[in-house]
């Protein structure tokens, strides 16, 4: 059996592989949680611990087997990293002694042996808690690591090595079968008229549906460096003839907020938001969104889409429900309130576990302090996948938490009330569970996932819909958006296979989408 390359291997969740046969499968989906202030510098330091048979992690911090230049400047702390010469013992310390101290489980880390492991990151990866959630599921399905200059410059400016390609994974074994979800709008694979719907049939003369050079198959998929040219054959969601596109991987900038319309109704129009991810650029996106929605208004109601939102930072997701809520339910509420683990490892006090919601820009994308535009609206319609989620399941709760009615559309998220602090150490970042957040209610538990129209604590009022490949995000006969809309009108869900609830052989519940554990996050800033 071929397996992809350790590195490629932990940068991808195992949502994201390419079956057994082509992708070895690794726990790496990436949680997330936190608010804050909004300032780009980390959390100082933890104290030490108290005595567990381990050092404090900062004995051992910065000694690395191969240091960054004296030169190398922390761009979240405008200093140098300071890495010195280490061994990988020293690194593996490191990483043992930080997990003791800042896990929200570590009473729950088996007792493995460095020893054991070649190098830090591949000690990481065992040192979390076996224990599993209510359906079964491993409760830390969120532990993965990333190259510090790639999670940089995915993190601050939206930038990732691809072809601006999102693909849902309908099956990741022979017969394989991957459709694009959609195409990043300023990327190469748009500009070729790559479309959502075209469903993957061969790469680089390899058929993925059955093929087994799997060598091929993975250089081109994932690839790991710009410069080189692959072919990739697509079947039209229309149908007819299968068309090829020659494209070369480069850096593709997200747009994190590509589609703001407003429909119109016989009971007022509605406005559609599809918000992607919440990375940096995306405040100053959904700032102009909320901005347009209201220059096209009234608005009575909002359609929100998140399916596709692995999340990313939690104070993004603070703005937009304070956005969507406005003043009147938010002001003086907590959206998101951190439970950290009994040694209170950041040292932090009440106030600073609460993040707010944010009535005024917090500086990610333009300057820090703008008052925040706001829709005042008393219910939402959310849109939801199993790619929802983090940051995304975060605007569901807290909402929620200040009785704002969510209507969710879809199927059950991905259940993530999960977080961490990114934590450099010798050009790894690491990302591993320290807090879970809970909103204003004190709610949190939902590491299934919400439920649409479910009866649980986690259900949420709505109607399952599947993902309707055959029409473009924003298209009111979308099945997800054209369900929404009847529910709004009927107080009713769509019945299968009605203008609202299309069947087709494209359209799927089912379907993964294939991402970066970087895009799966809600990740806290700091103070």
């Amino acid at each position: 059996m071929n397996h992809i390359s350790p590195a490629l291997r932990r940068q991808w969740s195992a949502a994201a592989s390419i079956a057994a046969a082509v992708v070895a499968t690794a726990g790496l989906v990436a949680c997330g949680g936190g608010g804050g202030s909004g300032g780009t510098s980390p959390p100082p330091p933890p104290p030490p611990p108290p005595p567990s048979g381990f050092e404090p992690s900062s004995t051992y911090a910065g000694q690395c087997v191969s240091p960054r230049p004296a030169s190398a400047i922390d761009p979240f702390s405008n200093a140098p990293y300071g890495d010195v010469r280490g061994t990988a013992t020293d690194e593996k310390n490191w990483v043992r002694s930080w997990i003791d101290e800042t896990y929200l489980w570590y009473g729950e880390v088996p007792n493995a042996s460095a020893a054991s492991y070649p190098n830090a990151v591949s000690y990481f990866d065992v040192l979390k808690t076996s224990a599993t959630t209510a359906s079964g599921a491993p409760k830390d399905r969120f532990h993965f690591t990333y190259n510090t200059d790639e999670w940089v410059a995915l993190s601050q400016s939206g930038v990732e090595l691809g072809y601006g390609i999102e693909y849902a994974s309908f099956s990741v074994s022979p017969p394989r079968r991957f459709v694009v979800a959609y195409t990043e709008p300023t990327s190469a694979a748009a500009a070729a008229g790559v479309q959502r719907g075209d469903e993957l049939v061969s790469v680089d003369g390899v058929d993925f549906v059955n093929g087994d050079d799997v060598d091929t198959l993975n250089a081109a998929l994932f690839p790991s460096s710009s410069g080189s040219t692959h072919t990739f054959e697509f079947q039209p969601a229309a149908g007819g003839s299968t068309r090829s596109v020659s494209l070369q991987p480069a850096d593709i900038t997200r747009t994190p907020v590509p589609t703001v319309a407003t429909i119109d109704t016989p009971t007022g129009k509605v406005g559609y938001l599809l918000f992607n991810d919440h990375i940096a650029t995306a405040e100053s996106q959904l700032i102009d969104a909320i901005n347009g929605l209201k220059a096209a208004g009234p608005i009575s109601d909002l359609v929100l889409d998140l399916r596709y939102n692995g999340g990313g930072y939690l104070a993004i997701a603070s703005e937009l429900a304070y956005m969507i809520a406005g003043p009147t339910r938010t002001s003086g509420k907590t959206f998101e309130k951190l439970r950290f683990n009994d040694k209170n490892p950041f040292d932090f006090s009440e106030a600073d576990t609460i993040t707010p919601f944010y009535t005024a820009s917090q500086g990610f994308s333009g300057a820090s302090g703008r008052a925040l535009p706001q829709l005042g609206l008393t219910r939402v319609y959310v849109l939801t996948g199993s790619g929802t989620c983090s940051a995304s399941e975060a605007i569901i709760n807290g909402l929620r938490g200040v009785d704002v009615d969510v209507r969710q559309i879809g199927e059950t998220t991905c259940g993530k009330p999960y977080g961490f602090y990114p934590t450099d150490n010798c050009s790894t970042t690491y990302f591993a569970i320290q807090f879970e957040g809970v909103n204003q209610k004190g709610f949190g538990s939902y590491s299934d996932g919400f439920v649409p129209g479910g009866s649980a604590s986690n259900g949420v009022r709505g109607c399952t819909a599947s993902d309707d490949f055959t029409h473009a995000l924003g298209d009111s006969a979308e099945g997800r958006l054209a369900a929404a809309l009847s529910y709004r009108e009927t107080g009713n869900c769509p019945a299968a296979g009605s203008k609202a609830s299309p069947q087709s052989v494209r359209t799927s519940a089912s379907a993964k989408l294939l991402r970066t554990p970087l895009r799966e996050n809600r990740i806290y800033r700091g103070r």
